[in-house]
């Protein structure tokens, strides 16, 4: 097993609420108020401001169940706005590249910072810094956690974010604080340990990250895999873990939904179906690549009589990411698997079978020009790229239906639609 230079310094950066903060960014009446977002079809809580938190509501709430609670408490609730998430998730990362030039967006709301060569700056004094120049140019407020390695620099922002004292950072450093630390970190909240894993290691007399620290190669590597070895040496401050600045391409993309009302009508699954596969070729041509099978599925809700689900497989001539061919292909399969008379809750579509376009194997049947569809491909994502997405879309999606997601409580898209910017009056 090879291992980075023991002298890297790594910083993992967590937004705090990262979707409650997006809605008090542009509504500075929200602060100090309890702020709940809820999820598709704004069925279940999934994230919360800490005003919300200390009032005891839970991530995967149902939002019917507590619907007295919020009204009482006057909690202010909203639909999940993804197009202002991303555009302000994508400012912070920006942010951040400005000043560090190694950075890995592990997702929406954390990025892992390779800090080694600002060595030379105070690793307390330079985290301060980044929190307070994120806040300044986004409104997001941050926690850091800075370390030698991966592992640590999670376990380090866990607790800048859940102690007061350390001011929303905290470095781990010295092997003597890095044990101390771990001596009370449960193995449960470690990053990579699951909940059957972390059942197995207390049955195994493991409770804290210390003990996990301590126990044999062997028998880690036995029971968790090379992956639990190398979290292991992590927690021992041996880096294992290098930043991914390119993530991998994935090996499978998928678009699914479950309806806010029951679809009955072919021609709204017909929609729904014809969306989804658009947005697969969307996120294709997002990694350069191209899908050589694409499956459709459909199904009522398993909690009504008459429960019917079905899919099909469909395998292309050819590999594309042309959102026409996938759409098309896509509704051949719907065709198979559709049956009369029944109440469609969820449907979805899935390409695979994914390669780049070095492994596009040609049809010898295949007739037309390929750069022709690139180049319309490219010129409908950079129009939905500036204007958002949905400006251009293809007619078979329709413009409405029961099938789109509900979002009653959704705010203004703020940063992403022309008709939603702040307007300020003298």
């Amino acid at each position: 097993m090879s291992f980075i230079k023991p002298d890297v310094l790594f910083s993992l950066v967590d937004c705090n609420n990262f979707y409650a903060s997006c809605e008090r960014v542009f509504s500075p009446k929200l602060e100090h108020k309890a702020i709940v977002v809820l999820s598709n079809n704004d069925g279940c809580i999934v994230a919360r401001s800490n005003e919300a938190k200390r009032m005891g509501l839970k991530m995967g709430d149902p939002a019917y169940q507590r619907k007295d609670f919020l009204k009482k408490h006057e909690v202010a609730i909203f639909s999940s706005n993804y197009a202002l998430y991303g555009d302000m998730s994508e400012r912070v990362m920006s942010t951040l590249a400005e000043f560090v030039p190694e950075i890995e967006i592990y997702s929406i709301d954390e990025a892992f910072l390779n800090l080694t060569s600002l060595v030379q700056q105070k690793p307390d004094k330079l985290a301060l810094q980044l929190k307070e120049i994120v806040k300044k140019r986004t409104g997001i407020p941050v926690s850091i956690g800075v370390a030698p390695t991966k592992t640590l620099a999670k376990v380090a922002n866990h607790l800048a974010k859940r102690s007061a004292e350390n001011s929303g950072v905290l470095v781990l450093s010295g092997d003597c604080q890095i044990r101390r630390v771990l001596e009370n970190f449960p193995v449960e909240d470690l990053w990579g340990i699951g909940l059957q894993y972390s059942k197995f290691l207390e049955k195994n007399g493991i409770k804290t990250a210390l003990q996990l620290r301590n126990a044999p190669d062997y028998w880690v590597k036995k029971h968790l895999t090379i992956m639990g070895l190398r979290m292991k040496y992590e927690l021992q401050g041996i880096s294992c873990l290098p930043l991914e600045m390119a993530p991998p391409p994935k090996k499978g993309i998928g678009c699914s939904r479950t309806f806010r009302e029951a679809v009955e009508s072919k021609e709204g699954l017909r929609e729904a179906i014809s969306t989804f596969a658009a947005r697969c070729g969307e996120k294709l041509r997002q990694q350069n690549s191209y899908s050589k099978v694409i499956t459709v599925f459909i199904r009522t809700s398993p909690f009504q009589k008459g429960y019917y689900c079905n899919c099909k497989v469909a395998e292309l001539p050819t590999a594309t990411n042309y959102s026409p061919d996938l759409i098309r292909y896509a509704l051949k399969a719907l065709e198979i698997i559709y049956k009369a008379n029944c109440r469609y809750k969820k449907a979805g579509v899935f390409v695979s079978d994914i390669t780049t376009v070095g492994g596009v194997q040609g049809n010898l049947f295949e007739r037309g020009d390929r750069e022709k569809p690139k180049k319309l491909m490219a010129a409908v994502d950079a129009v939905n790229e500036r204007m958002g997405r949905g400006t251009l879309f293809f007619a078979v999606q329709g413009i409405g239906g029961e099938w789109r997601l509900k979002q009653e409580k959704l705010s203004p898209c703020y940063t992403t639609k022309w008709k939603d910017l702040l307007v300020v009056r003298g």
